[in-house]
């Protein structure tokens, strides 16, 4: 770390939120342009040793720049141009972002993959995608699966190691340099979790991806001592949402390369971040067990986006770190406290948003003072022209009724990746349908239900595994450590039945599954729900099978317990 702030002057921010052509393919030049600071760290990476040492780099805007133009002239030398599709398939953390800055600044659009995805999906999807070439840490694999399908082979198959040690004294790079992006321009492409099925092509469009975030300039926690723990996967929309926001900031951020808590607790303590951002994957590491008490010391704002999270992993985390009194509401406040001191506790920021989206459009708070409101998503975000709830025919349903999310919003993909027909199936009446189940209190609060796919059509009605897994979580916390609730063929032969699948605590490994069932209906029965017809206890990943994102893939699940009850 330095002694010098890398943050953008106000002036400077304030100025970012009204240029017409800034956008997700050339915010990296803009920071350049505008920050006097473009030489001080403010992107850091870490490495943590097998004694659990920390190491961190940093690096400026001038770095990063740099960095991103030897990229970009071997990606030049290799032929590729304007609106070409390149696919990029290195380890999560700061790599990935290079690739996308470099590919952008030729005008060409990287398609970021996450490394975790299996081989033979990954193929498919780039096949349809139509990739111009693929670079990747490991091309062994890729190679092969090509070889099996030449026909269908791209122009380059290349080591990433290949496009680091590019010497740039034998290439060059195109005359309009950086490319000059028209608002409409797509300048990536981001897949899906694939949680319900094969992963999707969202694309990004250059003005649509930075719609919305403009207020961030001004209002995103910017004191001198605030620090950013990303740990989005930033091959992901999420990841390259809050990277180009803290990039147009100078906020410190630490890029994360592992989601993981052996690898991030370490980091959080070395880095004391006072913000985290992350799906809910590693805050329900963070939530379990003993609490990263000096690593959270300093947190004052837990950012989560994708899934909405859980009460029970959101109540623990909020009793950590300490809070400005400026980000406390007045009358919440003890009498006669000091207004330059802090609040114990912080502040859970939980977003409901997708790819899709463009960004997290409906937001809900939670502190140590709130009370519990299960699948409160909150309101929608100012970026929403319009939120409803839709039946099938596409009619606006009163509040109170449940039917589908849908929204109109200037943040909102441009589309599906060679698919109109599939971006079709998700417009209805004009809104974007975002394949959630949801309902509206008359005072504009929203509460999330499901996933449209995810629906259980029980004989007797629908039944709604998130709500479910609200409760378990929260009211059977020191059995149950995480869990995923599917429904599958009932035993009666009509209609399905909702069934689970659980991790437990480490101290309530001794129970059985019967005496899991036993305590889970128990409490599911106080809160008025549907009863779970069996549980299978997860002894291992292949029993909770987790996506290139972290999230639960219920089709897998749902396949390995489809006979439970008729088998």
């Amino acid at each position: 770390m330095t002694d010098r702030s890398p943050l953008a002057p106000i002036e400077v921010r304030k100025r970012f939120m009204d240029e017409p052509l800034l956008g997700a393919g050339n915010f990296l030049d803009y920071a350049l342009e505008g920050n006097p600071n473009r030489s001080v760290p403010y992107a850091f990476t870490h490495h943590v040793d097998h004694t659990g040492a920390v190491s961190m780099r940093g690096h400026s805007l001038e770095q990063l720049a740099a960095q991103r133009d030897r990229y970009a002239s071997w990606y030049h030398a290799n032929g590729v141009r304007p609106h070409q599709p390149v696919g990029v398939v290195v380890p999560d953390g700061l790599e990935p972002l290079i690739h996308f800055f470099a590919l952008t600044a030729l005008g060409a659009i990287p398609t970021l993959i996450n490394d975790a995805m299996p081989h033979d999906v990954m193929v498919r999807y780039l096949n349809h995608v139509g990739v111009v070439g693929v670079v990747a840490d490991d091309t062994t694999k890729l190679a092969a699966a090509y070889r099996a399908d030449p026909q269908s082979r791209p122009r380059f198959i290349a080591l990433s190691y290949e496009v680091q040690s590019c010497d740039t004294s034998q290439t060059s790079l195109p005359d309009q340099y950086p490319y000059r992006h028209q608002p409409e321009d797509v300048v990536g492409l981001i897949h899906s979790s694939g949680t319900t099925g094969t992963p999707k092509a969202s694309k990004l469009g250059h003005r649509q991806f930075w719609e919305g975030k403009q207020p961030r300039m001004v209002r995103f926690p910017t004191d001198e001592d605030d620090k950013l723990y990303s740990l989005m996967p930033h091959t992901h929309a999420g990841g390259l949402s809050y990277f180009l926001t803290t990039t147009l900031l100078g906020l410190p951020t630490m890029v994360a390369g592992d989601w993981r808590r052996a690898t991030v607790e370490p980091v959080m303590e070395a880095f004391q971040p006072t913000m985290m951002a992350s799906f809910p994957r590693t805050f329900v590491e963070l939530a379990t067990g003993e609490l990263p008490t000096k690593g959270a010391a300093n947190v004052h704002s837990w950012f989560n986006t994708g899934d909405s999270a859980h009460y029970g992993h959101i109540r623990r985390l909020v009793t950590l770190g300490r809070r400005p009194a400026g980000l406390i509401k007045p009358w919440l406040l003890p009498q006669d406290h000091p207004a330059d001191a802090d609040i114990p506790g912080s502040q859970y920021i939980d977003g409901l948003g997708s790819t899709e989206m463009g960004m997290a459009l409906f937001g809900q708070v939670t502190t140590p003072e709130s009370e519990r409101d299960d699948r409160c998503v909150g309101r929608p975000s100012e970026v929403v022209d319009d939120a409803t709830i839709l039946d099938p025919d596409g009619n606006e349903l009163p509040d109170g009724t449940v039917g589908m999310l849908a929204v109109k919003s200037v943040s909102l993909t441009p589309g599906y990746w060679n698919n109109e027909r599939l971006t079709a199936s998700f417009r209805l009446n004009g809104y974007w349908l975002t394949g959630d189940i949801a309902y509206r209190k008359p005072d504009g609060r929203f509460y999330h239900l499901d996933r449209t796919v995810d629906v259980i059509d029980t004989e007797t009605g629908p039944v709604y595994s998130l709500l479910m897994e609200e409760v378990l979580l929260a009211d059977c916390s020191a059995q149950i450590l995480d869990c995923s609730v599917v429904g599958v063929a009932a035993g009666s032969g009509v209609g399905m039945a909702p069934v689970a699948v659980v991790k437990l605590q480490s101290d309530a490994l001794n129970l059985t599954q019967e005496e899991v069932l036993e305590l889970a209906n128990a409490k599911l029965a106080e809160a008025g729900l549907e009863k779970l017809h069996a549980v299978r206890i997860a002894h291992g990943e292949k029993d909770f099978p987790l996506g290139p994102t972290g999230k639960v893939l219920k089709r897998q699940v749902r396949t390995q317990m489809a006979t439970v009850l008729t088998g």
